[in-house]
């Protein structure tokens, strides 16, 4: 099969009909082998019953259900495990993205060796609220994590199928993607500029806070893709320092408090120095830190079901 359609949704049943039916005029048109995969992440508005229509007139149409809202990430995660084209394409249901990009964007996978393609959206048409935001966020991005994309978070992106099937998107790692495939070793990511069309239907499912939940995002995952296998290589390290730097300072202090008394020189005492506590502190702080990277590798190797979402339906 020569191409899977990820489309993650919640509550668009009145783009679903028009967005399946401009995928399958693309498809037709350029002789491709599809399918196209709808994740409901627990639409409330209708959308599951017509996606059990589309099934039964298009065979090339399966849907997932989930039983509850989980988020977009969760929706991605689904739609990679069970994708089987050669080429991944995820796009929004919202008819923000245009299908008209798909041939394109196999085109650079399959032919100009990319491993991952993502979207543009170079002229946008959202509110400034909105853009201003955007821009700041892919700008921290960019700066954080060394890759040079400028729309991190665009719904539109291609990938080799080795891609989907070896990273793991949880949390709101969604926003992330092109991060986690590049620290997985796939080093062949490019960008496409793409149309970005004006939504015709409904409203947006994101508010504001998403770009404070970014910026959150934005250190774990570059926690998590530097030293999510290997806390201890963190906190062991920083622990180590720390606990180091306080007990050389009580050592000093102990050391000095032994020369006055062996010259007869009158001293206060130890615990009277405000150095002592700051040691003791740091000798704390610093055990501490190494306790948690050394829980933190005891959860890493037994964090096997970490990914475990409830699906109610798939047809």
């Amino acid at each position: 099969m020569d191409i899977s359609v990820v489309v993650p949704l919640y509550n668009e049943v009145e783009s679903l009909p028009e967005l399946i039916a401009w995928i399958r005029k693309v498809m037709l048109e350029n002789h491709f082998t599809y399918e196209v995969l709808l994740i409901d992440d627990g639409s409330n508005d209708g959308s599951w019953e017509l996606i059990e229509k589309l099934t039964l007139d298009d065979e090339a149409i399966r849907g997932i259900k989930f039983r509850r809202n989980y988020g977009k990430s969760a929706a991605l995660h689904i739609g990679f495990q069970s994708a089987r084209g050669d080429v991944v394409i995820t796009m929004d249901a919202d008819l923000q993205d245009s299908p008209d990009e798909i041939p394109s964007l196999y085109k650079m996978i399959k032919e100009e060796g990319y491993d991952l393609v993502s979207g543009w959206k170079k002229k946008r048409y959202d509110p400034i609220s909105k853009t201003i935001p955007t821009k700041l966020y892919n700008w921290t991005t960019r700066k954080v994590t060394g890759l040079k994309l400028h729309d991190m978070n665009c719904g539109l992106k291609a990938y080799r199928k080795t891609v989907v099937k070896s990273i793991e998107v949880y949390g709101e790692m969604h926003r992330y993607i092109p991060v986690l495939a590049h620290r997985a070793g796939f080093k062949q990511i490019g960008e496409k500029v793409v149309q970005h069309r004006k939504r015709l239907y409904g409203s947006t499912k994101f508010g504001l806070e998403r770009f404070i939940n970014g910026f959150l995002d934005l250190l774990s995952v570059s926690f998590i893709t530097k030293f999510g296998k290997k806390p201890m290589h963190f906190f062991g390290v920083l622990g180590t320092l720390v606990f180091m730097f306080g007990f050389f300072s009580a050592f000093w202090l102990g050391a000095q408090k032994l020369y006055d008394l062996n010259h007869h020189i009158k001293a206060r005492l130890v615990t009277e120095s405000p150095y002592f506590y700051l040691a003791l502190t740091a000798m704390i702080i610093g055990t501490l830190l190494f306790l948690a990277g050394f829980l933190g590798e005891l959860i890493s190797r037994s964090s096997s079901d970490r990914n475990i979402y409830q699906i109610e339906k798939e047809i």
